[in-house]
């Protein structure tokens, strides 16, 4: 049975309507992921982002060091919205990023086994999950390194964004948080199109294909409309090919390389509650 909260949460993440969420999740047995696909491949307009989904609480928080060539990012979650905004719980988020930062830990158990004031943050956490009658966790860690990495926080803390790029100096600063802002924003997959997995190719081949039939095009040329979506898909999706926000003449890429002659993206990486 196809429970109405199920609708609804179909209906947060796609933006679709209600029969259509209703119908998709029908056909999909209930999987929330295989619905969204069936709403695309029967062409109905699909959210891009499904972080609109009802999705667990907490901070996300974006630290990089003084000589700004290390950054990292954590994120703490907890249950409810009261708790994440909850001045000490964010203070503890913080804490945690802080000591990440400062040892540099490889793993989300190696930071876990540091220790605050004597105290390892594993117990910590089980302290503050006792304290305050809900579970929490370091559900995301990761480490950046590079020439120049820029922090950016959004949204009270529910987006945390570290971008790394190929030289440094105050213009190049400055470009680098606005593509901190722009990845917040846009959300992409992959820096490039050779870095997308293959799993995620496939899967909007696969939907090409199937938008293309439910439109009627003939099947001897469903490859090649598809191959053209998946091109549209690589300039939404993959960063230094999307338009830039602040001047959409002009490619992220491009923006970087006016800027400083081969300048570039080495790495970036983007954490929100509920991804």
């Amino acid at each position: 049975m196809i429970t109405a909260s199920a609708v609804n949460e179909l209906r947060k993440a796609t933006g679709a309507g209600m029969m259509d969420c209703k119908n998709a999740l029908q056909e999909t047995n209930g999987d929330m992921e295989q619905a969204i696909d069936f709403l695309r491949k029967k062409g109905a307009k699909v959210s891009a982002s499904r972080a609109d989904r009802d999705a667990a609480e907490g901070a996300v928080i974006a630290l990089a060091s003084s000589d700004k060539k290390t950054g990292v990012v954590v994120r703490l979650n907890c249950e409810t919205d009261f708790v994440a905004k909850n001045a000490d719980f964010v203070a503890f988020a913080k804490q945690i990023a802080e000591i990440a930062l400062e040892k540099r830990p490889t793993s989300i158990e190696e930071l876990k086994s540091l220790s605050i004031d004597g105290i390892s943050i594993s117990e910590r956490i089980l302290d503050y999950i006792g304290k305050i009658g809900e579970k929490i966790d370091i559900t995301v860690y990761n480490l950046v390194e590079g020439k120049l990495v820029v922090p950016y926080i959004h949204g009270e803390n529910r987006i945390g964004v570290l971008v790394a790029l190929s030289a440094n100096n105050e213009t190049i600063e400055a470009a680098a948080r606005d593509v901190a802002m722009q990845i917040a924003a846009m959300s992409p997959v992959a820096l490039d199109k050779n870095d997308v997995p293959q799993s995620i190719i496939d899967r909007e081949i696969e939907i090409g294909k199937a938008q293309a039939l439910a439109e009627g095009k003939p099947e001897a040329m469903l490859e090649k409309i598809a191959l053209g979506k998946l091109n549209k898909f690589y300039k939404d999706s993959t960063l230094l090919n999307q338009d830039f926000v602040k001047d959409s003449s002009k490619t992220i890429s491009q923006m970087l390389n006016d800027i400083e002659k081969g300048l570039t993206v080495n790495v970036f990486k983007r954490v929100q509650l509920g991804s």
